[in-house]
């Protein structure tokens, strides 16, 4: 996108970095928004690079909310196991790719699997009930 021109005002908008706070349940969060942005306006333009930021952003202001693991603990977590994303997310729970979505903050984790996370991070030897039930003839 190239210097779009402001719905409101007419006037050339620029690319800027501007604060964003986000509210839920009472959690609020304020982070740098880039985007297209018009000095005579409040208005804005978003790429769908800037709204997966945000989007990133809301997940963890959700999880904070809802008491979830955010996406650095799930990593430390599954790298304390020395689990790959693809075998933490068939073993825990969520699938192949659940990892990888949970730990860029694409996905917010079950509260089952924020439990169990915190579960085995507290006792590591515990993944041995999984890997056991996960080793068993169907």
């Amino acid at each position: 996108m190239n210097n779009p021109i402001c719905p409101e005002t007419g006037a050339p908008m620029h690319r800027d970095v501007r604060p964003l706070t986000l509210t839920y349940k009472g959690e609020s969060m304020t982070f740098d928004m880039p985007g297209w942005y018009c000095d005579q306006s409040d208005e804005s333009i978003h790429t769908d690079k800037d709204m997966k930021l945000s989007d990133r952003m809301l997940n963890r202001v959700k999880a904070r909310s809802e008491v979830l693991l955010e996406p650095e603990d799930i990593r430390r977590i599954r790298k304390k196991l020395h689990l790959t994303q693809e075998v933490a997310g068939l073993m825990i729970g969520g699938g192949a790719r659940a990892f990888q979505k949970y730990e860029s903050g694409d996905l917010l984790p079950s509260r089952a699997i924020s439990s169990a996370l915190v579960l085995l991070d507290h006792d590591p030897s515990a993944l041995s009930v999984l890997k056991k039930r996960q080793n068993k003839p169907r």
